[in-house]
C-alpha cells in the first residue's frame, strides 16, 4: 500500500507537472497552423477542483501494471498510452501527437508527405475514409468517400486509434499496403494493394469549361489555397477575354484544413459581412472574420459543388456564400463537421489536437452532425450513351428519299461518303453533378444578362 502512495505521490506531481507545461506552452509558444481548423490558444485553467480519488484510482492501476503485467513495461510507453486514452475519450478529432505525429501533420498541410493519400476519420471503430486526395494512389486505385478500412494488411482496424491508423498507412514512397474495405452495396469486404507515393497536393486548379465559363477545383485548404486559387482565378480572366460569365467553385471531397484558408477562400467571392465566427468554454475560442472588398469575379454568378465529402473548412466555405445569397450550393448534404480544432504544442515537440470551440456560419447555423444542405440536391448519378437501335428505320434510311438541298454532301445522312461521328464521353457521361451545375450556371448568366438588357 506504501508503494502504491509512493507512486500516487510520482503521479499527482507528474501530472500537476503535465498541467503546469500545459499553460506554459500555450504562453510561449504560438499556435502552429495546421489544424484541420484552428483557433486561438487559451491560457484559462478550468477551475475545477484536482480529482485526488481518480487520481489515486490512476495510480493504483499505473501500480499493477508495472508490477504485475506479463512482461516488463516502459514508464514512458504506459504514461503517453495514458495521455493518448485521455484525448480519445473526448471526440472523434481530439488527439495527443508526439514529435512523430507532430511533424507528420505540418507535412500533410503544408501539402507534401509520403503515403495513400486518403483523409480518413473514425466511425463504430473502424476508418472511413472521407475523401481520397486528387491524383492520389487511394483515388487511381478506387477507394472512395464513405469506404470503412477494416484492415491494414493483416491487422484488424476495430479499436485501433485513429493517429496509429494513419502512421500504418503512411511510410516510405514505394513500399506498398494492402487495405481491406467495407463499401455500401458490396456483397463481401474488398481488397485493394496500394503502393505508398510522395503525395504532393496542389489544393486550387482552375480551368474553362466552356468560353466564358469557369471551374475551379479545391481539394483541400492549406496555407497557401487561397494564393493558388487566386492565382488561378486570374489566369482563367485572362483566357475569357469578355470576362467570366459565371464559376463553378468545386468542393466535393474536401476534407477541410486550415481556418483561415477558408475565410480567405470565401473572402475571395464576398464583399463584406461576416464569413464565420467561433465560441467555445473561454473568451479566447469566441473569434468573428469577416470579409474585405472586393469580389474577384464581379459578382459573376457562382455555384458550390458539395458532397458527403466536403467536411469542415469546405462547409465553412459554403455555408458562408448560401448565407449571404453570393452562390447556389448544389450536390448533396455535407459531411458535417462543426467543431475546431486547436494545435497545442508541448515542451517535448509533441503536441495536442484539442477541440476547443464550434463553429456557425454568418446566420449562427451549427452544421455539427448536421451538414449544409444544398440549395439544389444532386444525387450520384453516371450517365451511360445508349447506343442507336440499329433496327430503327429514318428518312435516310428510305428508298428514293429526298436529299436535303441545304446540306453538304459530306454530312448528307445516309450519304456513302459520310463518316461516323467520333466516339466521345460528353461531360455529363463523366461528371454528371458537373453538367447539372454548369447548365444552371448558364441559366444564372443568362437570366442577369436578360434583365441588363431589358
Amino acid at each position: 500500500m506504501k508503494k502504491s502512495l509512493n507512486i500516487a505521490l510520482i503521479l499527482f506531481l507528474f501530472c500537476s507537472a503535465f498541467f503546469t507545461g500545459f499553460v506554459q506552452s500555450q504562453e510561449a509558444v504560438p499556435v502552429t497552423e495546421v489544424s484541420p481548423d484552428e483557433t486561438a490558444t487559451t491560457t484559462e485553467p478550468a477551475g475545477e477542483p484536482i480529482p485526488y480519488d481518480e487520481i489515486r484510482t490512476f495510480a493504483e492501476v499505473f501500480a499493477k501494471v508495472k508490477s504485475d503485467y506479463v512482461e516488463p513495461v516502459n514508464d514512458r510507453q504506459l504514461i503517453e498510452g495514458a495521455i493518448r486514452g485521455l484525448l480519445e475519450v473526448l471526440d472523434p478529432h481530439s488527439a495527443y501527437m508526439n514529435k512523430e505525429d507532430f511533424l507528420s501533420l505540418q507535412e500533410s498541410t503544408s501539402g507534401e508527405f509520403g503515403g495513400l493519400g486518403i483523409e480518413v476519420s473514425t466511425e463504430n471503430g473502424f476508418i472511413k475514409v472521407i475523401s481520397p486526395i486528387d491524383d492520389s494512389p487511394a483515388q487511381k486505385a478506387g477507394i472512395k468517400a464513405g469506404d470503412l478500412i477494416i484492415r491494414l494488411d493483416e491487422t484488424p482496424v476495430k479499436g485501433l486509434a485513429l493517429n496509429d491508423a494513419i502512421d500504418k498507412m503512411r511510410g516510405k514512397p514505394g513500399t506498398a499496403i494492402t487495405l481491406t474495405i467495407a463499401r455500401e452495396g458490396a456483397e463481401k469486404p474488398l481488397t485493394f494493394k496500394l503502393v505508398r507515393d510522395l503525395i504532393t497536393r496542389k489544393s486550387a486548379l482552375g480551368k474553362s469549361l466552356e468560353p466564358g465559363y469557369g471551374y475551379l477545383r479545391v481539394s483541400n485548404f492549406q496555407t497557401n489555397t487561397a494564393d493558388e486559387a487566386q492565382k488561378a482565378l486570374e489566369k482563367l480572366m485572362q483566357e475569357n477575354k469578355d470576362g467570366l460569365k459565371g464559376l463553378i467553385l468545386d468542393l466535393r471531397n474536401n476534407p477541410g484544413g486550415i481556418l483561415n484558408g477558408a475565410v480567405a477562400i470565401s473572402d475571395l467571392f464576398l464583399e463584406d459581412g461576416l464569413i464565420v465566427y467561433t465560441e467555445g468554454r473561454i473568451a479566447d475560442s469566441k473569434i468573428s472574420y469577416s470579409a474585405k472588398p472586393s469580389d474577384i469575379i464581379n459578382k459573376a454568378p457562382l455555384i458550390v459543388l458539395v458532397n458527403e465529402g466536403s467536411a469542415s473548412a469546405s462547409e465553412i466555405v459554403a455555408g458562408a456564400l448560401q448565407d449571404h445569397k453570393r452562390a447556389v450550393i448544389m450536390g448533396q448534404k455535407t459531411f458535417g463537421k462543426g467543431s475546431v480544432q486547436t494545435i497545442l504544442p508541448m515542451m517535448n515537440d509533441s503536441a495536442l489536437k484539442l477541440t476547443t470551440a464550434r463553429y456557425y456560419t454568418p446566420s449562427g447555423r451549427s452544421i455539427q452532425a448536421s451538414g449544409i444542405v444544398p440549395d439544389i440536391t444532386i444525387d450520384q448519378l453516371k450517365l451511360e450513351k445508349v447506343e442507336e437501335n440499329a433496327l430503327a428505320v429514318k428518312e435516310a434510311n428510305l428508298s428514293g428519299h429526298l436529299i436535303n438541298d441545304k446540306s453538304s454532301a459530306e454530312s448528307e445522312s445516309g450519304s456513302k461518303d459520310s463518316k461516323p461521328a467520333e466516339a466521345t464521353e460528353s461531360l455529363s457521361q463523366i461528371d454528371y453533378a458537373l453538367y447539372e451545375a454548369l447548365n444552371v450556371l448558364k441559366g444564372l448568366a443568362f437570366s442577369i444578362s436578360k434583365s441588363k438588357s431589358d
